[in-house]
């Protein structure tokens, strides 16, 4: 009898465990695994610099679980899967669906090609607790608000799919290695900027469990407080990991749960929530796919956006004279990551301090973060702008310095970043140009020198960010 052998697809579900795709592929019979960094990717779908180099980490970790099976392939993936089908002789493929715009319709295409070709194909959900076209309003309409999508329509579906083991047993098919190989796919920059960031992280399953691990042996018990605290390890740091598949949410909220029960407890209630903040994020990504590069709410497409290179670059290289911001800016270059709460803030002063178009921040974050996520990243940057789904209303203006005493209130987190500030007293820590000079000059700081005066007043930015959205406020 003839064993079926089947194509597995890896796409962002890079992990052997809670697989969908993978484990449904293996109980047929043996498997040929690829993975294809698709080229016909529009710019914005394909990952920043700092997100390929945890891709080539994350691809050297699952080919050494699939005991180096893996064929990796660059090129169109719509023109190679049917080829590479017809190479291995193979009737079937299997893989996990992607949500964002762009793989949908490839998706779309290329399952319909396929089984007209009497390809069997089987896709599965990988990467969300709950399948954004299942849930609706009670009019039949998506939900634009995220309270009631997460407590009517999530929170009152069936629980999340349980997740699965790896397979008992995974059988390669013995064919002839076709693969263009991981180095061809030419991730990894020429020049080694990453130095910090390969301090920071671990890329892979193995990382993603460890990561998972470690939260939930201390951060999980005061996360609703200690979320805000940028200078503390209080947040889980799995965006990332989540980002290539590396750990499923299901994994997260079964783990959670598993831990703390069903008991009433706000850090786990905060925690979970932000996990449906994900999902929210990708429901609204497949119900308004515009959202990419245009404003949810169309009267802000009548906004009189600013532009200046030199802030823009001053922003980007955490040079603003705004410490908090800076320190949050010289975190994401460091490391490839930037506290949640601290993103607010730096979004918040580029955007209606700086007046410029949330694009601007989305386009450096999407090259600079490691969990760079198009869902994400767009319905954060659209959140600071005001222009989103449930968005933080216009007038609300993060004032750095009141968010910086307050949630980094002994400036810790900015000493770190901005050493140089390191012997300015807590008490202008967020303000040094309040500081008298011979606290400046004892501190060794000298504004415009050591470290830049402030790129803009923030009470007269306020105002003037204030007075452009009363423009568009009646449209």
């Amino acid at each position: 009898m003839t064993v079926p052998v089947s194509l597995m697809w890896f796409r962002n579900d890079l992990r052997v465990k809670d697989n969908p795709a993978l484990n449904a592929a293996c109980d047929e019979g043996k498997i040929i695994p690829v993975f294809i960094y698709d080229s016909a990717a529009p710019d914005d779908h394909k990952p920043g610099g700092a997100s390929q180099w945890w891709l080539h980490q994350s691809l050297q970790s699952l080919n050494e679980r699939l005991n180096g099976h893996l064929q990796i392939f660059k090129g169109a993936a719509q023109e190679l899967i049917p080829h590479l089908l017809e190479q291995f002789g193979v009737e079937r493929i299997f893989w996990n669906r992607c949500y964002e715009p762009w793989p949908i319709e490839r998706d779309k295409k290329l399952k319909k090609q396929l089984k007209e070709n009497d390809i069997k194909v089987k896709s599965f959900n990988a990467s969300l607790l709950w399948e954004p076209g299942n849930i609706k309003n009670q009019s039949g309409d998506p939900y634009k608000v995220f309270t009631p999508y997460y407590k009517k329509g999530c929170l009152n579906q069936p629980e999340p799919r349980y997740p699965k083991a790896p397979p008992a047993r995974i059988t390669y098919a013995e064919v002839e290695d076709k693969g263009d190989g991981l180095e061809s796919l030419q991730l990894l920059p020429s020049i080694n900027w990453y130095a910090g960031i390969e301090e920071e992280w671990r890329p892979g399953e193995e990382g993603a469990a460890d990561r998972l691990s470690e939260f939930l042996s201390e951060p999980a018990n005061h996360y609703q407080e200690e979320r805000d605290i940028p200078s503390v390890e209080g947040t889980s740091k799995l965006s990332a990991h989540l980002h290539w598949g590396e750990i499923s949410p299901n994994q997260i909220w079964y783990a959670i749960k598993g831990k703390f029960g069903d008991q009433e407890n706000k850090d786990i209630e905060t925690f979970l929530s932000e996990l449906g903040w994900r999902e929210f994020s990708y429901y609204m990504l497949y119900h308004f796919p515009h959202i990419v590069d245009e404003n949810f709410k169309e009267k802000f497409n009548h906004f009189n956006w600013r532009y200046s290179k030199k802030e823009l670059n001053a922003w980007q290289q955490g040079k603003t004279g705004i410490p908090i911001v800076d320190a949050g800016m010289r975190q994401l270059w460091q490391s490839g990551w930037m506290h949640n709460r601290v993103r607010m803030i730096v979004g918040s002063f580029l955007v209606k301090n700086l007046l410029m178009h949330w694009s601007q921040g989305e386009q450096w974050f999407w090259d600079c973060l490691v969990d760079a996520d198009l869902a994400s990243n767009t319905a954060g940057w659209q959140w600071v702008a005001g222009s989103g789904a449930d968005a933080s209303p216009y007038f609300r203006v993060f004032n750095p310095v009141l968010q910086g005493e307050r949630f980094d209130k002994e400036g810790d987190y900015v000493r770190t970043f901005c050493p140089e500030l390191k012997d300015i007293p807590k008490k202008y820590i967020h303000k040094p140009w309040d500081a008298p000079d011979d606290v400046l000059q004892k501190a060794g700081v000298a504004l415009g020198d050591h470290y830049p005066e402030p790129l803009v007043d923030l009470k007269k930015s306020r105002q003037r960010a204030l007075d452009a959205f009363d423009e568009i406020k009646g449209k």
